[in-house]
């Protein structure tokens, strides 16, 4: 069964998504979701969405007005986040399977409630920036043993990329944590109570980890890729 997945527009860095998510298999159907195409109503179409990284997240998304100050007022993209909004609304609403990579696992967080810590550095935690463009930080991650991300990756430790400067301050109210570097940053998010929408959020970048064999890297993909072909028979 040929499947659909929608990747949201993140700009120059989209390609590598697609090629990540083509690894699994070729024939899929990629649509690039975002403002630009105006291009909303694709996602009926869509048997999985893919939120990818990219900008901060307007704090007003999260009701805390003071996070503007420790945001990049250049990395930021309003419009954006308002598409996205609609896309989550969409997804939640129809249990569409959902991947949150990086900014993408914020954004589902504020959406169903959460909130975020604006800038790591400024909360005296350790730089998770990218080193500089094109190169990944790297550090361990500690995934709790009876979550569905230790089923999904088969292991409870590991190394992990690492480019992002915000993280999950508060966790939305349906969801839990699932994994934390080694200085206490969340790592991962999950429902709280499973149920039958599919939905795997990592602040980590699989489609860049450069180890193919990594588990952080092709598990999260496949089981991504798996729960839109299901959904897809439901259709």
């Amino acid at each position: 069964m040929k499947i659909t997945i929608g990747i949201t527009d993140c700009g120059e860095k989209h390609p590598i998504y697609e090629r990540w998510i083509l690894c699994q298999n070729k024939d899929i159907e990629i649509i690039k979701l975002g403002y630009r195409a105006d291009n909303l109503k694709e996602i009926g179409r869509c048997n999985g969405v893919l939120l990818t990284g990219g900008e901060d997240v307007h704090p007003r998304f999260y009701h805390k007005p003071e996070n503007l100050a420790l945001c990049n007022p250049d990395f930021m993209d309003e419009r954006r986040d308002e598409f996205e909004w609609k896309v989550c609304e969409y997804v939640f609403e129809h249990k569409v399977p959902l991947l949150g990579i990086c900014r993408g696992l914020q954004f589902a967080n504020v959406f169903l409630g959460g909130t975020l810590i604006a800038d790591i550095p400024s909360i005296g935690k350790n730089n998770h920036s990218k080193y500089y463009e094109g190169k990944d930080r790297y550090h361990q991650i500690e995934v709790f043993p009876h979550s569905t991300l230790a089923s999904i990756t088969g292991t409870t430790t590991g190394e992990i990329n690492s480019a992002h400067h915000q993280s999950v301050d508060e966790p939305a109210e349906t969801l839990v944590i699932n994994s934390l570097s080694e200085d206490g940053i969340v790592e991962g998010l999950e429902w709280k109570t499973p149920n039958n929408h599919s939905l795997t959020l990592v602040q980590w970048h699989p489609e860049r980890i450069e180890n193919f064999q990594n588990p952080y890297n092709n598990r999260i993909r496949e089981v991504f890729i798996q729960a839109a072909e299901k959904y897809g028979l439901q259709l």
